[in-house]
């Protein structure tokens, strides 16, 4: 029976891409299990890649915009760091003091500067780390609205977390136009290339005798 040359690469792919998922569960879930665990886990990866992502990107790249009247890359940055208030406002984590719409519209026009908008990003992540490991889970099925429709608490963190993943890949699209791989890709793709070059080296296994 003849093996696909593409099993290896299967394999090694495999190999890369589940110890680094497994990899991402942050301390907090160690000790919230749950919805709220799972989540916790999810954001953990999130966060590392945005947060890597904003750091790989050159200061003199943070006001790139792909087209007038698009946000630019200090822009969605930012962004993020407001859908990290705002939305889990709506799940009952009340937002730092003097946080509004307002409060967001100007911070995305006036937080520029590289390490500025990273710190606001680092914030926002604690900010939001924090409620939801200290929301009781009873909490995740109350009612909950959002912009006049019907859901739950539980609803409203489902759509934090789409928001940013959203934005990650608004922001990886962003990068790739400009020259820059993302941090996790430029890594598996040297461990890939290390894992390959080991199985060329590899001498080749007798065929097993029928």
């Amino acid at each position: 029976m003849k093996i696909s040359r593409l099993a290896p690469c299967a394999l090694a792919i495999t190999l890369l891409v589940a110890p680094a998922a497994l990899a991402q569960a942050p301390a907090a879930a160690a000790t919230v299990t749950g919805f709220r665990g799972e989540f916790l886990a999810q954001q953990d990866r999130v966060e590392k890649e945005i947060l890597g992502l904003a750091d790989a990107t050159p200061a003199d790249k943070y006001g790139w915009r792909p087209a007038p009247g698009v946000r630019s890359v200090a822009e969605v940055f930012t962004h993020i760091v407001g859908g990290n208030y705002g939305l889990t406002g709506f799940a009952g984590i009340k937002p730092p003091a003097g946080w509004d719409m307002e409060a967001m519209q100007k911070m995305e026009k006036n937080v520029t500067e590289k390490a500025k908008v990273i710190d606001e990003l680092k914030k926002s992540f604690a900010h939001l780390r924090a409620g939801i490991a200290s929301m009781p889970d009873a909490d995740l099925d109350k009612p909950a609205k959002f912009f006049g429709s019907d859901t739950t608490v539980r609803g409203i963190l489902l759509i934090a977390a789409n928001h940013e993943h959203e934005h990650l890949g608004q922001s990886i699209a962003y990068a790739r136009m400009n020259g820059i791989t993302p941090p996790w890709a430029a890594e598996q793709a040297r461990q890939m290339k290390e894992m390959m070059e080991k199985m060329e080296k590899k001498p080749a296994e007798a065929p097993a005798k029928k």
